[in-house]
């Protein structure tokens, strides 16, 4: 098939978006000695996956870091991926790390022995080698101003985009959202009266910054208005079955 077609429905691994969902949190939870702290834009990422927090100076972390052995799980990190743009369950991935911390002055440096990324799809265990390898998506950092620019400004692109949707996957739909992109792909959340569901439109090639995504997008867009079957037609059908 050509470079066009949606048969190609390439997503991020399972590393590259546990490092994608580590690289734009701004809060963690923190649970290490029967302790739990929720942090807000006290952490940083290295380039391997070990994430530096800063903490208070009466912080229980400290405590727990200086006392827990080395080498063993003293502590889990818990991030949360959460969808920029209003919907329902916005929450679109959890991340654990599991390890242990090493004091350094005032900060804590974490060290992961165990990752566990949860989609909706379910729970993967990710490779540490994989982890401390991966990148995040290069579009990881604009995404929530791209996607909520493109729910406020361009509602009507996001309705045409709709015609490259299975009409089934329409039945009773009230509303069209952006819920993610990625260098692969836009997803759309559906949502219906009492339900959702996604639905992903993989790009024919990879973007790896903003202008190409807005290529990539153009040809979506030539690709729906090349589609037959447009949304409108599938609601006159659905309410013609009532």
């Amino acid at each position: 098939m050509g470079d066009d077609s949606h048969s190609w429905t390439a997503a991020p691994a399972a590393a590259e978006r546990a490092r994608s969902v580590l690289a734009a949190a701004w809060s963690c939870s923190v649970t290490a000695e029967g302790t739990r702290e929720e942090l807000v834009g006290a952490h940083t990422v290295a380039e391997d996956g070990r994430v530096t927090v800063a903490v208070p100076e009466d912080s229980a972390l400290l405590g727990a870091a200086i006392c827990a052995p080395r080498g063993e799980p003293s502590a889990v990190l818990e991030f949360a991926d959460v969808a920029p743009v209003p919907l329902r369950s916005r929450i679109r991935a959890r991340l654990w790390l599991a390890g242990w911390f090493a004091v350094q002055e005032d900060r804590l440096v974490f060290t992961p022995t165990r990752v566990v990324l949860r989609r909706p799809a379910g729970a993967v265990v990710v490779d540490l080698d994989e982890f401390a390898a991966a990148e995040p998506d290069p579009l990881t950092t604009a995404e929530a101003r791209l996607l909520t620019h493109l729910a406020d400004c361009h509602a009507d692109a996001v309705e045409r985009l709709t015609r490259l949707v299975e009409p089934d996957s329409l039945h009773g739909a009230v509303r069209v959202q952006p819920l993610a992109v990625d260098r692969h792909g836009l997803t759309l959340r559906i949502e219906r009266a009492r339900a959702h569901g996604d639905v992903r439109l993989a790009f024919h090639r990879p973007a790896d910054d903003v202008a190409q995504l807005t290529e990539r997008m153009h040809v979506l867009l030539g690709q729906a208005a090349a589609a037959s079957c447009p949304r409108a037609l599938q609601r006159q059908r659905t309410d013609g079955d009532r």
